[in-house]
């Protein structure tokens, strides 16, 4: 299938073949018809995509701090290496869309296939969507007029909010396409719309659908306009649904605004408020999200987890249906906001005139009537297929496409000799980009291309946390060799059902800390003494909100599990003991109860050696994210940030340092394929197990 992709690098626009998504247990899969390019958003997107590095810059100064904190403690290089390669990541177009239902998972209940729909879902010939981001279409509301069901919701979530009423003057700022659909949303219930445009032939639709509209390029002071026409009282709300990077629009609103009244920002502009306009009316201003309740809440949007109806009475989905019947009682009209129709194979045109014309209001785009076969599209070949495999050459296949993938395990796999022949993603666009970037055969969203595949016999994989379990599996009864990033499993289940599998297979977890070169040379040091030692490691590992997947205990396993695993291994491999004991204990913070980021896991060793790791997520990012302190025989050594490594009292050691943070991924990948081919695992695998069941030994106590 082809897919609208665009570069925030460099702003171009691409038609692109990628693989039909997969069918994930809550999602659909749609057969899209038609879609509407947003003007507004999208050419937002396309002007920050041409602009360069400074102008990036300047308009996200919060990116450019995250930037300069990263510099602090990973390096210069590797930071600016990251940031080129999130900048070389394409993104999707595109959000909203009618099509036909073409395949439903598992656990979809409320649709089917045949049935049409409209939905969020990006640009691309078949999208796979959440079924609660889909609403069937009446049956006599055609493709053209449904597709604009997601984006004219984004208009009515603006409106819910100021809670019109019968009679209420309002303010349309901006007559975009959100805009001029947001007035008719407006005559329907039953206000005055008073809307403002630098445009005439928007002024002019804006009237025609029944609103008091005027053209502010032509002098004429808005302000003064409104006090006119609402005999001095102001409007009752302003609606803005303007793009600019301007705070002149708000401060607008507010003087033009009835004592007590309310402004809400649809659109994007500055936020730079003078408090004595908005103190003197005491008036509300509130910024609307997207489609409506349930917008980017995972429980909603992932999970199917719908907001009761007595609650909740306009969820995004409820919104989407309430345009769909407007439509259907004749009461929306979207066809005199059609300017331009493309057909799909000629998108890249549609963005140019995007671009380069101003007028364009609603842009259509046609897609092609052909039939379209799940299992023959989930692949697509990246490269001829006349280059094979060495005799002895790894074959891999990777399941995961996403940042871990691209920016830190596939260019630390740059030098060695592998075949790169089949790369996995559940959505398809990764697995394309980060294919062809890194020189893969095949793209594909169907883990069976690489499980079935007889030359390929290793498999890595790099999905999220509560994937691990079955895929290594899989890979493991698939007569594949398997490296795991951390963690192996979520459950004891999980693990014992592994350690079941009879295997003659290497398999790997990614605990890449053990193989970085200050951690050899730790390990060289410690070989000269034979007395128990005493370690102590601390994570500096910073906030990540409660609603990322990794806190989510079903998704993620929560931080100990998915992230402090790490450190555990470390000190395991460092004392060279096997571990006797295991206690953990959880900073109580009534407020944060349910995160599992601020503990402090203590330690033994059957040589009687001991250790602790603080992994702490309510600390300073100026401070080092990891340091390793061990004290042994009279002799201290501290590791900061796997960049420089500092002895005391060793006699013919002082310090070891590196260019740049090395964390050892480029040589436990490397340590993987060597230990293929010479039959040994660089990390034995009792030791992966033992690792695995006292990370879950610590997590039982914390959460007991």
């Amino acid at each position: 299938m082809k897919q609208l992709l665009q570069s925030l690098k460099n702003g171009e626009t691409q038609l692109v073949e990628s693989p039909i998504p997969e069918v994930s247990s809550r999602n659909v899969l749609i057969q899209v018809k038609r879609g509407i390019v947003s003007a507004g958003t999208e050419r937002m997107l396309v002007d920050f995509g041409k602009s360069n590095y400074i102008q990036k810059a300047r308009q996200q100064p919060e990116k450019v701090k995250q930037v300069l904190d990263k510099i602090k403690t990973d390096g210069l290089q590797p930071t600016i290496q990251a940031v080129r390669t999130k900048l070389d990541q394409p993104i999707p177009l595109g959000y909203s869309n009618a099509g036909i239902v073409i395949a439903v998972g598992k656990d979809v209940k409320n649709f089917k296939i045949g049935d049409k729909v409209i939905s969020n879902g990006a640009h691309a010939e078949v999208v796979s969507v959440s079924e609660n981001l889909c609403t069937k279409i009446p049956e006599n509301v055609h493709f053209d007029e449904a597709a604009f069901t997601v984006i004219t919701s984004i208009g009515l979530q603006g409106i819910r909010l100021i809670k019109p009423t019968l009679g209420e003057t309002v303010v349309v700022t901006g007559l975009g396409l959100i805009g001029l659909l947001t007035v008719q949303l407006l005559k329907a219930h039953g206000c005055k719309v008073i809307a403002s445009d630098f445009d005439q032939q928007k002024v002019e639709l804006a009237k025609s659908f029944g609103a008091d509209a005027v053209n502010v390029g032509a002098g004429i002071d808005i302000v003064e306009y409104v006090n006119m026409k609402t005999k001095g009282r102001g409007a009752d709300a302003v609606l803005i649904t303007a793009s600019t990077t301007s705070s002149e629009p708000v401060s607008q609103a507010a003087r033009m605004s009835r004592q007590r009244g309310r402004i809400i920002l649809v659109g994007v502009t500055g936020l730079e408020l003078n408090r004595s306009e908005f103190y003197e009316k005491e008036l509300t201003f509130q910024v609307s999200c997207s489609y409506g309740p349930g917008r980017y809440d995972p429980n909603y949007e992932e999970k199917g987890q719908d907001y009761p109806i007595g609650f909740v009475r306009w969820t995004e989905q409820r919104n989407f249906e309430a345009i769909l019947d407007m439509m259907s009682e004749g009461k929306l009209n979207v066809e005199e906001i059609i300017t331009h129709e493309y057909d799909f194979e000629d998108a890249v045109s549609a963005y140019s005139t995007l671009s380069e014309d101003r007028t364009a209001i609603g842009i259509l785009l046609k897609y092609p009537e052909r039939d379209i076969s799940i299992d023959d599209g989930q692949t697509v070949p990246l490269m001829s297929n006349d280059i094979h495999a060495v005799t002895d050459q790894s074959v891999i296949g990777i399941i995961g496409a996403g940042n871990y993938t691209n920016q830190t395990l596939l260019p630390a796999m740059n030098a060695l000799d592998v075949y790169k022949k089949t790369i996995v993603s559940s959505g398809g666009m990764t697995s394309v980009h980060v294919g062809k970037r890194f020189n893969f055969l095949k793209a594909s969203t169907d883990t069976n291309d690489v499980f079935n595949d007889l030359e390929i016999n290793s498999i890595i994989i790099t999905t999220r946390h509560n994937t691990h379990a079955s895929l290594v599996k899989k890979a493991l009864e698939a007569k594949k060799h398997v490296f795991v990033e951390k963690p192996l499993c979520l459950t004891r289940d999980e693990l014992n059902e592994i350690k079941g599998i009879q295997h003659n297979q290497l398999m790997m977890v990614g605990f890449n800390r053990r193989f970085s070169p200050h951690t050899q040379q730790i390990k060289t040091l410690l070989g000269y003494t034979t007395q128990p030692k005493a370690m102590i490691m601390t994570v500096n590992a910073g906030a990540i909100p409660a609603d990322h997947w990794t806190q989510d205990l079903d998704v993620g396993g929560g931080r100990i599990i998915g992230e402090a695993c790490h450190f555990i291994d470390l000190l395991r491999y460092l004392i060279d003991s096997p571990i006797s004991n295991v206690s953990a204990a959880s900073l109580a913070d009534p407020s944060e109860a349910e995160l599992e980021d601020k503990v402090t896991i203590n330690l033994s060793f059957l040589d009687g050696s001991i250790g602790t790791i603080h992994y702490f997520a309510n600390g300073d990012k100026s401070f080092p994210k990891e340091r390793l302190e061990v004290f042994v025989g009279g002799k201290i050594l501290a590791l900061d940030n796997f960049k420089t490594l500092m002895g005391y009292g060793w006699p013919n050691f002082k310090k070891f340092k590196t260019k740049s943070q090395d964390k050892g991924h480029a040589l436990g990948i490397k340590a993987f394929f060597e230990g293929i081919k010479e039959g040994k695992a660089p990390i034995p695998i009792n030791e992966i197990y033992e690792v695995t069941e006292a990370t879950f030994d610590a997590v039982e106590q914390i959460r007991r």
